[in-house]
């Protein structure tokens, strides 16, 4: 059983009830990539970083952001599936790894996004790039104004491949926040990355084998993107999922493919087996019940808009702490579903967080009998406090 803190059911007078940021946790562990971010998706928790905001070669993880900008489209109804583009002679020249394109091909968008994620296909990068924006500069700026728009804080961007180049860089974090948006926004099309095999038109039979190497090892990972230079290393970004919970998990710097494989499925092993999720408060509990300044009302109950479940070290659970937090006394006018208040949950080895509480009913400015009731309570106050000063 999680112990509740005592806390829990005493006011605490605080200036601002907003919600934290998500920050890693303390528990140790150890990695010997460059850089690394691991996420708990379901409950909104950074797990471990490790240089995680600084911007790096991403190699082809960076395929992601190509991936992202052709599902955008894919939504927008601008291309569907079955819409085919046409090869130009810069695609068929790329070299590294491809589908083995030419210019006689009409290759549909559903097969480009096999080969991008299977074969991790530059020649169909640049198809791409080119079908969607007329070149591949362009379609670059076109990802360099959109990164920004959702959430991508430190990627730039000099091509649709990930081949190498000073301009091109992206964070541990901004492939992870990808990863997670490419999962959450585009599930009709997040099946594609469990994809183990592909090959276009028989031509590239000893590149149809998908890189990412957690893939059918029973560990649920189901994706994303693997990446490989001699600038950037071996990296993945990778997700999986075990029951109802989602983890995402990117690293970079590593030195052999072994390697890389070894290191994701510690990631993966460890943000499974080191955290809990927990069951803390239903919606509409009464989490708190807090007075009201000149209302037609003089309290409200503090409950949460939503359940609430967090996760929590495997080890040391039983320690679990609350508390509530809110301004005292709260003035009218207050609304229904108001956020005038804030869970505040701290577990050992873990990010502090803060959930908001609701009012769980509407409060309107009060009255004549409200506004003299007040008026009398501050005077009683005043009164009192002359007194024990004459004590004194």
């Amino acid at each position: 059983m999680i112990r509740r803190s005592l806390a829990i059911l005493a006011a605490v007078v605080v200036s601002a009830c907003t919600a934290a940021s998500p920050k890693p946790v303390l528990a140790a562990f150890e990695t010997p990539a460059t850089a690394a971010w691991l996420y708990d998706i379901s409950t909104d928790t950074v797990l471990f970083e490790k240089n995680a905001d600084v911007p790096l070669p991403p190699a082809s993880m960076s395929k992601l952001m190509t991936l992202n900008m052709l599902f955008e489209a894919l939504r927008d109804g601008r291309v569907t599936l079955d819409t085919t583009f046409g090869v130009s002679t810069k695609a068929r020249q790329m070299g590294g790894s491809t589908m083995f394109l030419d210019e006689t091909d009409r290759p549909t968008v559903e097969s480009l996004i096999k080969g991008i994620i299977v074969q991790s296909g530059n020649d169909a990068c640049v198809v791409v790039a080119e079908g969607l924006a007329g070149s591949e500069d362009a379609f670059a700026r076109q990802m360099n104004a959109r990164a920004p728009e959702i959430g991508l804080r430190d990627s730039t961007f000099a091509n649709s491949t990930g081949w190498p180049d000073p301009r091109h860089r992206m964070s541990m974090r901004d492939l992870g926040v990808l990863a997670t948006r490419l999962i959450e926004e585009f599930p009709e099309y997040y099946g594609f990355f469990a994809l183990e095999e592909y090959e276009f038109d028989g031509r590239s039979p000893s590149n149809r084998f998908n890189r990412n190497p957690v893939l059918g090892l029973g560990l649920g990972a189901d994706g994303l993107k693997t990446g490989h230079t001699e600038e950037a290393g071996y990296g993945l970004t990778g997700s999986a999922l075990q029951g109802d919970r989602r983890i995402v998990f990117v690293f970079t710097g590593l030195s052999s493919q072994i390697e890389r494989r070894q290191e994701a499925e510690a990631m993966i092993n460890w943000g499974f087996r080191q955290f809990l999720e927990r069951d803390i408060a239903k919606a509409g509990e009464t989490l708190a019940e807090v007075p009201v300044w000149m209302g037609s009302h003089q309290r409200i109950n503090l409950t949460p808009a939503q359940d609430i479940r967090l996760l929590v070290p495997a080890i040391g659970q039983e320690n679990l702490e609350m508390r509530v937090e809110y301004r005292t006394p709260l003035e009218a006018p207050i609304a229904a579903g108001d956020a005038v208040g804030a869970l505040v949950v701290n577990a050992p080895d873990m990010p502090e967080k803060r959930i908001p509480l609701v009012a769980d009913r509407d409060v309107e400015f009060g009255g004549f009998l409200p506004r003299i009731r007040a008026s009398s309570s501050v005077l009683l106050e005043k009164a009192m406090s002359q007194v024990s000063g004459l004590l004194d």
